[in-house]
């Protein structure tokens, strides 16, 4: 097979594709060794496979000097031109998309474990998964209604809401309030008047929330969910469209998020976040009471038993039983029992 030199943006040391060099040797080192981890982890797993099992002729075994496929092959496989794929294999100093490594996942038919482990050896984020489906989506709903009485929440790495608790519905939202395709964290902090007006310092969180999601798109470049959330809350929410063009980029700091509300006063909620191992593209947030009398008062909202400690007047008592609020798609989602949703 010829080496057609598809993939102009996949070259060679010195070409246009190149990536930048790195910068001290210590970096230079690791660079060098995870190139040196994806050459093996490419040989060996073309070296596990049959022609047969790529739909090619066997051919005379005998014919075959090495076991598996040839680097001809596998390149034709995924598209990619010979040379460009040996000195991958060699661990050169190349560029690698994230289509083209995609491309050879197929082609190598690596199960999600392995393209996962592939993207990672080449610098790139993640594969999409749909985490969100089934027993994974069950799975969420017992986390979030073990996390009771603290507020759970789960996000996808667009910040979509997944699945939540009872005492996040009460203490901060109700994502069942927020439109379908809008139940997301990042919607609701810039364009829901409720939780802004119950936030004691909005701006400060609101800013933090924009730079964590500003440094989780850099891994996810091109994606267009990404542009589009972006692009609509742009166009919605002035302080987002202003901030967002600053190129904040901070990830996540332990802080405490002080919240006025309506039925039991000022409470202030230490934040936690928190990546599943199975499907760490997710995100647990929790929100745990600071101090004893927090504590005393997120469980007297979640009896029903109102203020303890002097609400503001006129609070609606509260009732039935918790459950959990997971996002739609094709999944029941349920709200609180009779609660008001807050705010």
């Amino acid at each position: 097979m010829k080496d057609h030199g598809r993939h102009d943006n996949e070259t060679a040391s010195g070409g246009p594709g190149t990536r930048a060099a790195s910068h001290g040797p210590g970096r230079r080192a690791r660079a060098s060794s995870r190139r040196a981890e994806l050459g093996a982890f490419l040989r060996a797993r073309r070296a596990r496979l049959r022609p047969a099992d790529v739909g090619l002729p066997e051919g005379d075994p005998a014919l075959r000097r090495t076991p598996g496929l040839r680097r001809e092959e596998i390149a034709e496989l995924s598209g990619v031109g010979v040379t460009w794929y040996t000195y991958l294999e060699q661990g050169r100093d190349i560029s690698a998309s994230a289509q083209v490594i995609d491309a050879l996942a197929r082609a190598l038919l690596l199960d999600p474990d392995e393209h996962r482990h592939l993207r990672d050896l080449a610098g790139l984020a993640p594969p999409d998964t749909p985490s969100g489906e089934g027993e994974p989506r069950d799975r969420l709903r017992r986390l979030v209604d073990a996390a009771a009485p603290n507020a759970a929440s789960v996000y996808d790495a667009r910040l979509d809401y997944l699945a939540w608790n009872t005492p996040y519905a009460l203490l901060r939202h109700d994502p069942l309030t927020l439109p379908p395709g809008r139940r997301n964290l990042l919607w609701m902090m810039f364009t829901d008047a409720g939780n802004r007006a119950r936030m004691v310092h909005w701006e400060p969180a609101a800013r933090a929330l924009i730079s964590q999601f500003r440094a989780a798109m850099g891994h996810r470049q091109g994606d267009p969910a990404f542009t589009t959330l972006v692009t609509e809350l742009s166009e919605v929410s002035p302080e987002f469209r202003e901030w967002w063009a600053d190129y904040p980029v901070r990830r996540f700091r332990p802080a405490t998020v002080a919240i006025d509300h309506p039925e039991i006063g000022r409470v202030d909620l230490e934040m936690f976040q928190l990546r599943p191992a199975e499907h760490p593209d997710l995100l647990l947030v929790l929100q745990v009471p600071a101090g004893e009398d927090g504590r005393r008062r997120v469980s007297a909202l979640l009896d029903g038993q109102g203020d303890p400690g002097g609400a503001p007047e006129g609070g609606t008592p509260r009732g039935g039983a918790p459950e959990t609020g997971v996002s739609s798609g094709g999944l029941p989602a349920r709200r609180p029992g009779n609660r008001p949703h807050p705010g």
